[in-house]
């Protein structure tokens, strides 16, 4: 059986494993403190305070609730690289895969938030179709479920195995060198390469229509959202760049090994710092939302973020009763 880890690598140093699990405990506490209370203000902000809901809005609340249920796990996971893993096997594969399957979840839900702006800024009167036929629950349920199913190679695989001692829920067993490449590949090219190509492709073309846009409320939504993706790409790249290098070392071990090893090495330094980023995305999105919210003023009753996402949602409403001019250009 070959044994591979998420995070770290028997090829890494013992003092490079404390410095980064200590490094990585403190990133994951901030985080925790910092993510959780955001993304919940977030839900209830949106369920309590906003009837009436844009698409852009509901997919806001769908991306929220992926990522809380990403940092519900946190104290888990600090407390397992502080002492060592003691919740079973069993824990160990159900809380991966519920990370797994919010990684899916966030990025299909941030895809279909950037083909919508490109459809309301490129092809508005499609766009009001879409939204009159309220496909969106649909939609979600789907990519729900579509995550459940890609997350599934999570639950044969992942086992607990120790290091220094210690039993850590970091690792992968692989019945084959072939099947770690298919896995591998299939979570990078699935949850990556394929959507974040899809987000570069719609906001390269919406860039060039953000500055004709009649609603500053759209403009606003939009350049929202591409904070979201921007964060996105930022915080998942190095994940899936350290998926390809091992999927390259796999594919050149038995001709050039010592690269092989080199590349095992590297990616296994860089997994500390990919680790982390994974959690910080979950983190950072209420961050945008507060930031965004800065210019309506916030009163006893109404905060800025309420405002915010009433402004979003009443805008998309003007804009399908009456769809400008200057979008259907």
């Amino acid at each position: 059986m070959n044994v591979s880890s998420a995070l770290v690598s028997e090829g890494v140093e013992p003092g490079v494993w404390v410095g980064g699990m200590a490094a990585a405990c403190v990133i994951l506490v901030l985080s925790f403190l910092v993510g959780a209370p955001g993304n919940l203000l977030v839900i209830w902000t949106i369920l309590r305070h906003v009837k009436k809901r844009s698409h852009t809005v509901e997919l806001i609340l769908h991306l929220a609730v992926a990522d809380l249920l990403v940092l519900v796990t946190l104290p888990l996971w600090i407390y397992s690289l502080a002492c060592s893993w003691v919740f079973g096997e069993a824990a160990c594969k159900a809380m991966v895969y519920i990370i797994n399957a919010s990684m899916y979840v966030s990025v299909f839900i941030i895809t279909v938030m950037s083909v919508e702006r490109f459809m309301t800024v490129r092809y508005p009167f499609a766009s009001v179709d879409w939204r009159k036929k309220k496909l969106l629950s649909k939609v979600l349920l789907v990519l729900w479920a579509l995550a459940l199913i890609l997350s599934a190679p999570v639950v044969p695989t992942q086992v607990v195995d120790r290091v220094d001692g210690k039993e850590q829920c970091l690792f992968r067993e692989y019945s084959s060198d072939s099947q770690e490449v298919v896995f591998l590949l299939l979570e990078t090219l699935v949850g990556f390469v394929i959507p974040f190509s899809i987000l570069v492709v719609c906001y390269s073309c919406v860039c060039s229509r953000i500055t004709q846009m009649t609603f500053k409320s759209k403009q606003k939504s939009t350049i929202l959202i591409a904070g979201v993706v921007v964060v996105f790409g930022l915080c998942w790249t190095p994940h899936h760049v350290g998926n390809l290098m091992s999927v390259v070392g796999l594919a050149i071990k038995k001709w050039y090994p010592d690269v092989a090893n080199t590349l095992e090495d590297a990616r296994a330094t860089m997994a500390f710092i990919a680790g982390a980023l994974v959690f910080i995305s979950s983190t950072v999105n209420p961050l945008l939302y507060v930031f965004a919210a800065r210019p309506f003023r916030s009163s006893v009753r109404d905060t800025g973020m309420q405002k915010l996402f009433r402004h979003i949602s009443s805008s998309a409403t003007v804009f399908t009763l009456v769809v400008p001019d200057g979008f259907a250009q």
